[in-house]
């Protein structure tokens, strides 16, 4: 019952994480990449254009803790690879996530339809009551700001925290396709 509570917890963090990709270059302070203050309202498009391209290719990196009959337990690590996220057409607020959780044996590649708020210039993923075949059903809200995430989580009555860094990933200088081949002119690789 327990693993099966873990899991679920990794696959609803994973979903509330992901939205929380807001990070602007890995490294780089909080402050910096903090949106600048300004009295206008923010540009929904720029925003929402620059939260998929700063989703995709990153992990996210982080604890959670659980809270159960009153008592929260000191957080847990846990990490996740969000490959890509892009707006679903016809869908006011929500985004598919591509995403793969893994931790303990778990190696679990999935796609997520989450709902995605905006408080401003701040996203927020908001999951209410959301069913998980074979996971079970959870709530969740989550903010993100700069590199860092911050949230809730529920799954019956167990919950917590959860909270952490969004890292942006490194793609090699120099990867082979399938076949072995390098990317260079002539298909050779460097030796």
């Amino acid at each position: 019952m327990l693993r099966s509570q873990l899991c679920g917890l990794a696959v609803v963090t994973l979903g509330v994480i992901v939205s929380a990709a807001w990070a602007d270059e890995p490294g780089s302070s909080t402050e910096n990449s903090r949106p600048a203050q300004s009295g206008d309202a923010p540009d929904q498009a720029a925003l929402e254009k620059k939260f998929a391209e700063d989703l995709s290719g990153v992990v996210f990196a982080g604890s959670y803790s659980i809270t159960r009959e009153g008592s929260e337990k000191p957080g847990q690590m846990e990490k996740y690879t969000i490959t890509r996220v892009s707006k679903v057409k016809d869908k006011d607020d929500y985004w598919l996530f591509a995403a793969r959780i893994q931790y303990g044996k778990t190696d679990l590649a999935v796609p997520l339809m989450l709902q995605v708020k905006w408080a401003g210039d701040t996203p927020v993923i908001t999951l209410t009551n959301l069913t998980i075949p074979g996971l079970g059903t959870f709530t969740s809200r989550v903010m993100i700001y700069g590199d860092l995430y911050a949230g809730t989580w529920q799954h019956g009555k167990t919950g917590g925290h959860l909270w952490g860094r969004i890292e942006k990933l490194e793609k090699p200088a120099d990867s082979e396709d399938s076949n072995g081949k390098s990317p260079r002119p002539g298909g050779e690789k460097q030796k």
